[in-house]
């Protein structure tokens, strides 16, 4: 492709108020141009912004021209409102949702371990970062949630499989934890930062626990053996005076003897 159709697609992007998809972009030429071309128009433009405050980005809903993270601290100075801040609920219920979808609210509720209040929905819904895609053929048919594309955009993610691998034995902080880390674009925190320390805490908490229900159960084992004794020893004393009194009501009468 020549620098002329280049360029127009370069502005097309920088003045799109959405992002563009190939097709999109196929349509600002009169005559037929390969998808081939404009992919590869799209790859050198990404390499020409690669030194700039600004880069080419390819999402799920298409192409758009984005701001870096390193630019982020000084366009926060022009807006003063601040973006708001989800509390542990939402961000857990998200990262459920995102990595476990399709759930219904009793599959969050149970992998929680506590009940998801209507708040918390309206605003993931709000937000559209989550939406019911049909009904689960059950009791009740409780509907099944999953993640948007909004959600992916916002990410800048181009589908579900770019979402950080976790492991299954990771416990719920640790989802929680990159979810919020993801959405505060916190771009120092890892996936394996994340999991070990929470695995760190977990296990020592777990290994506490543990301790003490054996602790426990041990002085129950011993508390009980200590009483089967007891009971067992006086057992024994009560037949002891039982057979000593039969015996001695079982002998002959002796008389002492009369004098004379």
């Amino acid at each position: 492709m020549d620098d002329h159709n280049q360029r127009v697609i370069e502005t097309a992007l920088l003045c799109a108020q959405e992002p563009l998809t190939v097709a999109d972009l196929s349509r600002l030429f009169s005559e037929d141009v390969a998808t081939t071309e404009i992919d590869a128009a799209l790859l050198e433009i990404q390499q020409a912004w690669a030194d700039k405050g600004m880069e080419l980005v390819r999402i799920a809903t298409g192409w758009r021209f984005q701001s870096r993270l390193s630019m982020r601290e000084y366009l926060d100075r022009l807006t003063p409102e601040k973006p708001p801040k989800y509390s542990r609920a939402v961000m857990e219920t998200l990262a459920i949702i995102a990595y476990r979808q399709p759930v219904t609210r009793g599959e969050i509720e149970e992998i929680r371990g506590v009940t998801v209040s209507t708040n918390v929905m309206k605003q993931l819904e709000d937000r559209n970062w989550v939406e019911v895609i049909g009904h689960k053929e059950t009791v009740g048919r409780p509907g099944l949630y999953a993640t948007t594309k909004q959600f992916l955009d916002d990410l800048s993610l181009t589908n579900l499989q770019s979402l950080p691998m976790l492991e299954d034995t990771a416990p719920m902080a640790a989802v929680e934890q990159l979810g919020q880390a993801i959405m505060e674009f916190d771009a120092t925190a890892t996936v394996e930062t994340v999991i070990t320390l929470t695995e760190e805490s977990t296990l020592d908490e777990v290994t506490g626990d543990l301790i003490e229900e054996v602790t426990v159960e041990v002085e129950i084992v011993t508390d009980e053996a200590a009483e089967t004794e007891e009971i067992v020893a006086v057992e024994e004393a009560e037949e002891a005076e039982e057979a000593e009194e039969s015996t001695s009501e079982s002998d002959p009468a002796v008389d002492e003897p009369k004098n004379n």
